[in-house]
């Protein structure tokens, strides 16, 4: 990938875990042929008439309920796609279920985009059910850059927008040809909404979310007959945290999973707070932080010269052993010591030993992404390192925007509304919410005066079902939920010799996204594809 200069800027004011900081302190924790249409149902009027952005005024005191016999809406469409040199006839069904309570009152509307093969035996066809995170993400990133039959089109530099207009082609990496697939939007992202819209913030939270995504996907498995197959989940970023939480949810309810998949995790958000007495995430990015520096071209020729692999080996090494040692001294640690730790942080980052040193040998996200070609007048991304921005002026502490999702941003979302309504004849007058901020305040009641671990609940689940598998892919330049922090939750999860086993990883030389880059793509469908045969159980 050639380096992007991207001097549009973008207002950051979605506050993310996928498009800012991750934001994980203990009360604000975090935070890429042809179609006939056969079935579409009316739109819902009450549906029609929410405002995206809130309750309208006097909503508070009106009923804006539908009435109890609000029923689906799902357009069903017929298509072919050409994977690897097979040609796939699948049914696309785009739509609307209704999450009712026990009393079959409607609680939500879930919006969801499901592909199936046809013709396939459903007690053996996998079936996977797939998210992104946010929180306030809709699930356009892997469904139409990933995992889905259609992407988005790049320019030739590799996960740059092409110019607008943009448009879809057949996505060759596509893992249709091996699982069917179950693309969820949760309440407020995507066209999913709470009923009444008032109530949305009932289900913004970490356990209310997991519970109203497992009720959804135990409805979708109940509704198409798909109790027999082997299933799986797959979630990018705070999806993953989703799908950990899921892992234990719905094993409690019965519902066993066949494999999870992890794109650009984080299960314990400690690994990722810049918070006053957690030195933790300073060792875990350092990696990152040299391995964009390499791409760079910011390092020394030792390093410079040698391989990303050797670069970030000897980063992590040293992160997690005389890097973690000196800051756990704090004041004690002697000038001498704190002279040559400064060099080293020096020679692994590409920045100023005085930086570093005015920094207390502690650097933070937005630091870093200012700072390394602060001499240019250039930032880089914090979703992808690779790219790079330019602001305002070079005085600042941090970066006016983020150039790695200002790159992607407006071709997802106008891909995915054309596609919606022109190829799955799905119509609906409101905003698709692609990433929206209206999901805060998050509600992280679990992790009250501490910090949100789904690490034990994915062990639980794991132990509870030993054949359940795990694989992480991870983006050597993503600075959302870095490759070193992933890796140290996994070996602190405690996992029985016997079960380390069941979890798998790969590293990619790219970002938060790994998919956005075709090779990487390439080699991510090709992860995902044995993961899943390999795990489907079936003769």
């Amino acid at each position: 990938m050639r380096k992007a200069l991207l001097a549009t800027t973008l207002s950051l004011s979605v506050v993310s875990l996928f498009a800012q900081s991750p934001e994980p302190a203990p009360n604000r924790q975090p935070a890429p042929s042809g179609a006939r249409r056969e079935t579409a149902a009316a739109p819902d009027n009450e549906e029609r008439a929410e405002r995206a952005d809130g309750p309208r005024q006097g909503d508070e005191k009106r009923d804006v309920r539908p009435p109890a016999d609000a029923k689906d809406k799902i357009s069903t469409t017929q298509h072919t796609v050409t994977i690897g040199g097979q040609t796939i006839s699948y049914t696309a069904r785009a739509g609307t279920m209704i999450m009712r309570d026990e009393e079959g009152k409607p609680r939500a509307s879930f919006f969801f985009t499901s592909y199936t093969k046809d013709g396939a035996d459903p007690s053996r066809r996998p079936v996977t059910y797939t998210f992104n995170g946010g929180p306030g993400s809709s699930s356009v990133w892997l469904h139409m850059g990933a995992f889905g039959p259609k992407r988005v089109v790049y320019s030739d530099d590799e996960g740059h927008a092409a110019k607008p207009p943009y448009r879809t082609v057949d996505n060759e990496g596509s893992i249709l040809d091996v699982t069917d697939l179950v693309f969820i939007d949760p309440v407020t992202t995507g066209y999913s909404r709470a009923i009444p819209f008032a109530d949305a913030g009932k289900f913004h939270g970490v356990d209310a979310d997991i519970q109203s995504v497992g009720e959804f996907i135990r409805l979708w498995t109940t509704r198409y007959s798909r109790w027999s197959s082997p299933k799986f989940l797959a979630g990018e970023s705070y999806g993953t945290t989703r799908a950990a939480g899921l892992s234990g949810w719905l094993g409690q309810q019965g519902f066993y999973l066949n494999g999870i998949v992890l794109i650009s995790s984080i299960l314990n958000f400690e690994t990722a707070s810049f918070d006053s007495g957690n030195d933790l995430a300073y060792e875990l990015f350092l990696p990152t932080y040299t391995a964009i520096a390499w791409y760079h071209k910011r390092l020394g020729a030792d390093l410079q010269n040698g391989t990303l692999e050797h670069a970030v080996a000897e980063s992590e090494q040293f992160a997690l052993g005389e890097y973690t040692h000196a800051l756990m001294q704090g004041d004690r640690l002697t000038d001498q010591d704190r002279r040559d730790v400064t060099a080293k942080l020096a020679r692994l980052t590409g920045l100023s030993p005085a930086y570093i040193e005015q920094a207390n040998l502690r650097v933070k996200i937005d630091r870093f992404d200012k700072e390394l070609m602060r001499a240019q007048r250039r930032t880089v991304g914090r979703l992808d390192g690779r790219f790079i921005g330019v602001d305002k002026d070079a005085a600042g502490e941090s970066s006016e925007y983020d150039p790695s999702y200002a790159a992607i941003f407006g071709e997802y979302t106008a891909v995915v509304n054309d596609y919606v309504r022109r190829e799955l004849k799905f119509d609906s007058d409101l905003p698709y919410e692609i990433l929206t901020g209206k999901v805060r305040p998050w509600n992280y009641d679990r992790a009250q005066n501490r910090y949100v671990d789904v690490a034990e609940t994915l062990r639980g689940a794991m132990a509870q079902n030993p054949f359940m598998k795990v694989f992480v892919a991870n983006g050597y330049y993503d600075l959302a939920t870095p490759f070193a922090a992933t890796r140290y939750t996994f070996a602190r999860m405690q996992l029985d010799p016997d079960l380390r086993k069941n979890v798998s990883m790969d590293y990619f030389e790219t970002g938060h996204m790994v998919y956005i880059d075709r090779k990487a793509q390439a080699r991510l469908k090709k992860d995902v594809d044995e993961f899943i045969r390999a795990n489907a159980n079936v003769q």
